[in-house]
């Protein structure tokens, strides 16, 4: 499966647009290792959360209003 990541808001609002990219990452460390160092151009770009998903299912969420 592959990983990707969902961008939203506070309240769990669904974000896209051309500033929020869609990856998709062939482990969960490769995505996890490009949210490190991408999270704060995210939420520059409004993202304030993050889903991290293993194809189709939600694995966890995890805020981007502090620093990772």
């Amino acid at each position: 499966m592959a990983w990707s990541w969902r961008y939203e808001t506070a309240d769990g609002t669904v974000l896209g647009g051309a500033e929020l990219p869609e990856e998709l990452f062939p482990s969960r460390g490769d995505a996890e290792s490009w949210l490190g160092e991408t999270w704060r151009r995210l939420r520059d770009a409004g993202a304030e959360r993050v889903t991290l998903f293993d194809g189709d299912t939600a694995t966890y969420t995890m805020s981007l209003n502090d620093e990772i």
